[in-house]
């Protein structure tokens, strides 16, 4: 019965220290769960993609619009068998989109912001054309 002190302020010390431990790793985990809420991914390289229960031509009349509400102006349009490559420009950024037909209703967006040289990604930039385009789709 002596012991059982001893082992209650151990079991209380190592809480404490999981507890203390890992707090990057719960602003990470939070971060994450935030993105994965929205349904939107994103890679280390800061592109960002969405796959969308949509025909391919929605998605895209969608995005098109998202970026004329976003004042974001298109500089080339190209499609390549099932993609459609989209190129845009606002302020130092240079914007790609990619619009793929996965299947008849189902289509996968990716977007990446590059800034200035292109080392540099603006992925708030990409997941808000993704929202948009998210909303319009599922609106018109």
């Amino acid at each position: 019965m002596a012991n059982q002190p001893a082992r209650w302020m151990l079991l209380c010390g190592y809480a404490v220290a999981m507890g203390l431990l890992p707090g990057c790793a719960a602003v990470a985990v939070t971060a994450a769960g935030v993105g994965m809420a929205t349904g939107v991914s994103h890679t280390l390289g800061g592109i960002v993609y969405k796959t969308f229960s949509a025909p391919d031509t929605k998605v895209q009349r969608s995005t098109m619009t998202a970026l004329g509400n976003m004042q974001i102006k298109v500089v080339e349009r190209t499609r390549d068998g099932n993609k459609e490559l989209i190129k845009a420009r606002a302020a130092d950024r240079d914007i790609a989109i990619e619009i793929e037909k996965l299947t008849p209703n189902t289509t996968r967006m990716m977007v990446t912001a590059s800034i200035g040289s292109g080392f540099v990604r603006d992925s708030a930039t990409a997941t808000e054309i993704i929202l948009k385009t998210e909303r319009l789709v599922g609106t018109g």
